[in-house]
């Protein structure tokens, strides 16, 4: 299973982009988008958003890539995390109904 991070560098390689070129459309620093894809640092929701429009990849599946990476890696070392996931599924489910009534 690939990283966020090695998607967005597959991405870019295929594209022919090179890291400064991407880097000056998300404002970002070249060193800052290098750790990106080398998973040393992770992106904002705002630069996965930006990157997917960029590198042409489709939103809401990077995104998502996004989101499961972080919630992943806050929890992995858990031995309750599979117990955790569960129940947060549950939990958004509820929150959502009640959410728009």
């Amino acid at each position: 299973m690939k990283t966020t991070g090695e998607i967005i560098r597959e991405q870019r390689e295929t594209k022919g982009l090179l890291l400064r070129q991407v880097a000056a459309q998300l404002d970002i620093d070249t060193a800052i988008l290098s750790k990106i894809e080398r998973s040393e640092r992770k992106a904002t929701r705002v630069q996965i958003a930006k990157l997917a429009d960029i590198l042409d990849l489709n939103k809401d599946n990077l995104l998502i890539q996004y989101l499961s990476e972080n919630i992943a890696y806050e929890i992995a070392d858990d031995d309750l995390a599979n117990q955790a996931l569960k129940v947060a599924e549950k939990k958004v489910k509820y929150l959502k109904a009640h959410k728009s009534k």
